[in-house]
């Protein structure tokens, strides 16, 4: 089994819900994001999302575009960002941590080098925001020996016929975005959310989590009772973002998660 499957079969054995939490690499500085990182996870993450800066997130928010800029000028690229993943994996066995990034600098940095380097550095799984699966054959087809899984992406606009599509060719997890938009947006909408995760649960066995929109714990409870996961990333950003002066920084973003990972146990 994968960590991706052993961490959800777990999970379900004690009724709790995946905390699936995104980071950038590199955000405020790279010392301080394995800091960070480290304390979240040993806080109760269940599931890494590693964000690669980029340039142009066209699908972020500003929160999340802002750590973007300041990860870059902190000199953090996808080289580094494979280095961050190894670090990771040797202080953390167990946790996935999937690569979320752009498909800009994955061709840039070359597909099959990406592939090898991110394998090697102990990666599970990679997101790519802006390749959809009618042409994610051209990066996949390159992808030769130990499985990278392609986490595929679900709007509340896709068209049920799509869906079923979208859930044949994944693997790893479904990432089910909540509402349209970008990410960091206000606003849950939990029972508009909850009939798109019901249906996409009838077309695959695939675990399925939630993510845009949701900042507070009772958010967090909403999602965790029709989803397997919860993905949170500018709630987290935005903490960084305000509290990058403060020496305590990487322990009140382990509060920050704790609380959030008491909200997916369910009673």
């Amino acid at each position: 089994m994968t960590r991706i499957e052993k961490t959800f079969e777990k999970l379900a054995a004690a009724n709790e819900k995946a905390l699936v939490a995104f980071v950038t690499a590199g955000d405020p500085d790279p010392a301080l994001s394995i800091d960070i990182i480290s304390s979240m996870i040993e806080n109760g993450v269940d599931i890494l999302e590693l964000g690669v800066p980029f340039s142009d997130p066209t699908a972020d928010g500003p929160v999340i575009q802002r750590s973007s800029a300041r990860a870059l000028k902190n000199g953090m690229n996808l080289g580094k960002v494979c280095g961050m993943v190894g670090a990771i994996r040797k202080k953390f066995t167990d946790v996935p941590v999937i690569v979320f990034s752009y498909y800009n600098p994955i061709y840039a940095y070359g597909i099959e080098k990406f592939y090898r380097d991110f394998v090697s550095a102990g990666a599970d799984g990679v997101l790519v925001v802006d390749l959809p699966p009618e042409e994610s054959e051209e990066m996949t087809g390159q992808w030769t020996g130990d499985p990278l899984p392609l986490i595929r992406l679900v709007a509340p606009t896709t068209p049920d016929d799509r869906m079923k599509r979208i859930a044949r060719v994944s693997d790893g997890f479904i990432y089910m975005v909540s509402k349209t938009g970008v990410t960091g947006s206000d606003g849950l909408d939990a029972a508009e959310s909850s009939g798109q995760v019901e249906r996409l649960k009838e077309m695959t066995r695939l675990p399925v989590c939630v993510g845009f929109g949701i900042s507070t714990p009772a958010d967090v409870t909403q999602v965790a009772r029709v989803a397997d996961g919860v993905v949170i990333g500018s709630a987290f950003e935005r903490t960084i973002e305000d509290n990058m002066d403060d020496p305590a920084l990487a322990k009140r973003l382990g509060r920050q998660t704790s609380d959030y990972k008491a909200a997916t146990r369910m009673k």
